[in-house]
């Protein structure tokens, strides 16, 4: 038959040994073993070799930092409370954000443009919008391209009143001067036809 198995008691089979002398302690620079009870009266510091003047701060550091972040949530929270429906906090439309990014991005003069290209049979009327179109604005400079000569001669005729409508229905945008061309001319150089 086995022996029923005894609880570890102080001095028995598997405690901790345990210095001789109650007043002796584990010397500085000595490892303390796991089987070695330290219960000399000597400080923990002194024990675990910790600097006590930076103890405090080492320690306490990281529990005033929470705390402080701590109070500032609690302000701000209390802060957006107190300002909750003042006039500057409510949601901004889409238009308005994306506008503030078009001004502040220089994208004005392409949206203005892209307007223009979308809104031309209003600008030129129906018939004449069929026979042309706006290519682009470079240097204050825009260029339109119509799909004969005498479309081209239309809209040269027609200047002075697209300068006057861009002017009104198109701010922001600055054109200094309209440009109208006709088609692109074929050229045949060798048995082929190209375009310039």
């Amino acid at each position: 038959m086995t022996e029923p198995r005894k609880p570890n008691t102080p001095g028995g089979p598997g405690a901790p040994s345990r210095p001789d002398k109650p007043g002796s302690a584990v010397k500085p620079g000595s490892a303390v073993k796991p089987g070695n009870v330290h219960d000399s009266h000597e400080p923990i510091c002194a024990t675990l070799h910790l600097d006590q003047r930076k103890l405090p701060a080492t320690v306490f550091e990281h529990i005033a930092k929470m705390a402080g972040g701590r109070r500032q949530r609690m302000i701000d929270a209390e802060a957006a409370w107190e300002n909750f429906g003042k006039p500057g906090r409510d949601p901004s439309t889409l238009g308005s954000v994306t506008a503030l990014i078009a001004n502040n991005g220089h994208w004005i003069p392409y949206l203005k443009i892209a307007q223009l290209r979308n809104h031309w049979d209003q600008v030129v009327g129906p018939v004449i919008a069929q026979h042309s179109q706006v290519i682009g604005l470079r240097d204050g400079v825009m260029t339109i391209r119509a799909d004969s000569a005498a479309w081209a001669t239309q809209l040269t005729y027609l200047i002075p009143q697209l300068e006057r409508t861009i002017k009104e229905r198109l701010q922001g945008l600055d054109v200094h001067k309209i440009q109208v061309t006709g088609p692109r001319a074929a050229t045949f150089r060798g048995s082929r036809m190209k375009r310039r």
